[in-house]
């Protein structure tokens, strides 16, 4: 059974820093490209990072020099370290794992984010 299991989502004032985590199970990790996506109200789901298996990360504009995304295949984790957070950071920020070839994908249940004064 696959499973990935956010963490480390919360309340953060403006400027304030998270690090998320997204543990993985149920899959070969090294053979999946890792991601976080997430979704505000009322607004579709974007692509915050991604990293392949062999490291090669992609940021959305809008989180560039902002966050980095990070993964260890030592704990099946793959982690985004939130700096200079911004209230339209505010959303669920869920993982995503995606096989290497093909389709095959996996999502977690997402984590809150709330970014506020």
């Amino acid at each position: 059974q696959v499973q990935l299991v956010e963490s480390g989502g919360g309340l953060v004032q403006p400027g304030g820093s998270l690090r998320l985590s997204c543990a993985a199970s149920g899959i070969t990790f090294r053979m999946y490209a890792m991601g976080w996506y997430r979704q505000a109200p009322g607004k579709q789901r974007e692509m915050v990072a991604d990293i392949t298996s062999g490291g090669i990360t992609n940021l959305a504009d809008s989180v560039k020099g902002r966050f980095t995304i990070s993964r260890d295949s030592a704990k099946n984790s793959v982690y985004l370290q939130m700096n200079s957070l911004k209230p339209e950071d505010t959303a669920t920020y869920v993982c995503n794992a995606r096989f290497a070839v093909g389709t095959l994908e996996y999502w977690g249940q997402g984590t809150q984010v709330t970014v506020s004064s």
